[in-house]
């Protein structure tokens, strides 16, 4: 089962030859949405229409894997795979979903307890479940949508509160302590005033950035700050404040916030932002918030839609970087991360790219030690040893050595579609690795490579 888009002159036509006007779900005016975005925007939301249509959400589809499926002869049930076992599933409905749909995924873990529990976002709200020693999926419980519901939320965890946006019209970012979850002894649907707190100071955002080390919080691709990085101090998660924002290059689609310890002696020990804008790479200085500093936007060609990305390596010399449209637009046989060095946060370079085995889009890509970590839609998650990205960045010797597929449909012809895998969380301490996909619901799983 497989769904192509095509867009002309403003108006999406399905595989079928089903005309699908671009119109977009509801959100806070925001007129600073280049067209690139509404161009992503109705591809995603006719995509998710068809879907619906084709029946990939119905109620019962898909059913929950307690029991670890080994990957066996290329296969973990019906998923193809390599080097990566199933070790549980739950479903979107499973999960307390009424839409069943996914979107964003991130995790956490009790200091105390040691207890692994993911975060889960739908369109209809967020799902708590837990991660068992045996790599199982236990549900505990979900926070509906603030509003109303969206195809895109995005949560983030600092100290264990998860923060979560929407590109739900007056959503703002919940705050809700994940330490409830400790004393549950049955699954409980929380209301939406057992938050923390609910911050409202923009409404609709696209992505939410969380730097631990400075307890800030920066909502991207909202309808404040031209869709720049909105900045709150969430040092009292009770009480988020606003640091002010940077709109200077307008529209952030996403990003990556840290304290600079890299090779460029000039940025040593400053707060470092790299954005993922668009069309650009652009690197801030957000060490003092009143006064941002842009220290580089960098164009590179083949360029369609900056996505999102991740340093390389703990040294931060490189970084990679996920272009979320440029399979399509360039007609590309392979998904393709390029790979920048960042030596010199004023003069980044793109030194090469890396080629996946497989044909699909990508999506959000994490790095843990010399792995990357890609949930690239529907080719699912993608392992890629990326040891060599300093002694050879041209990206000659990256090279895949896992695999979890999640969107069986496409495996005999793939394509560039919007379906599958939409986030990873690689972070546990236990090696489980969470998949959100966007039709079927969490996975678990586990590398088995070296």
């Amino acid at each position: 089962m497989k769904i192509s888009l095509s867009f002309v002159s403003g108006a999406l036509f399905l595989s079928s030859g089903v005309w699908a006007a671009p119109a977009l779900e509801a959100r806070d005016e925001l007129t600073v949405m280049s067209k690139a975005m509404q161009r992503l925007h109705a591809y995603k939301e006719a995509n998710r229409q068809a879907g619906r249509e084709m029946g990939l959400f119905a109620a019962e589809k898909y059913s929950t894997v307690s029991a670890v499926t080994k990957c066996t002869n290329g296969k973990s049930g019906v998923y193809s795979c390599s080097n990566v076992d199933m070790h549980g599933f739950l479903s979107h409905q499973a999960l307390g979903s009424t839409t069943r749909e996914g979107n964003d995924i991130w995790g956490w873990v009790d200091p105390t307890s040691k207890r692994e529990f993911v975060v889960a976002g739908q369109t209809d709200g967020t799902a708590f479940a837990e991660v068992l020693a045996d790599g199982s999926l236990k549900y505990w419980g979900r926070l509906p949508t603030a509003t109303v519901s969206s195809i895109w939320r995005d949560v983030k965890v600092i100290n264990g509160y998860a923060y979560i946006g929407a590109e739900a019209s007056g959503h703002g970012l919940q705050v809700f302590d994940l330490r409830k979850l400790l004393t549950l002894t049955a699954a409980k649907t929380f209301t939406t005033s057992e938050v923390t707190a609910r911050h409202t100071g923009f409404g609709n955002s696209h992505n939410i950035v969380a730097h631990e080390a400075t307890n800030t919080i920066y909502a991207v691709g909202s309808n404040k700050c031209s869709g720049g990085l909105y900045m709150l101090d969430v040092s009292n998660p009770a009480k988020p404040v606003s640091l002010g924002c940077a709109s200077t290059d307008g529209y952030v689609h996403d990003a990556q916030c840290v304290i600079y310890s890299g090779p460029d002696t000039t940025y040593k020990g400053k707060e470092i932002c790299f954005g993922y804008n668009e069309d650009t790479l652009t690197i801030y200085d957000v060490s003092i918030k009143t006064s941002i500093k842009i220290i580089s936007r960098t164009a590179y060609s083949g360029s369609s839609y900056t996505h999102q990305g991740w340093l390389a390596n703990a040294a931060q010399t490189h970084l990679l970087l996920d272009d979320e449209l440029d399979e399509q637009d360039n007609n590309l046989s392979n998904t393709t991360t390029y790979i920048w060095d960042i030596t010199k946060l004023s003069k980044p370079v793109l030194t090469g790219n890396y080629k996946s085995t497989t044909k699909s889009i990508d999506h959000n890509l994490y790095v843990v030690g010399t792995k990357a970590y890609m949930s690239n839609y529907a080719s699912g998650l993608r392992i890629v040893d990326i040891s060599t990205v300093a002694s050879q960045p041209t990206g000659a010797g990256m090279k895949e050595v896992g695999y979890f597929d999640v969107y069986p449909e496409d495996d005999a012809s793939p394509g560039n579609i919007f379906n599958g895998a939409w986030s990873v969380y690689p972070y546990f301490p236990s090696g489980f690795v969470v998949i959100n996909s966007i039709e079927r619901g969490v996975f678990s799983v586990k590398y088995t490579g070296a």
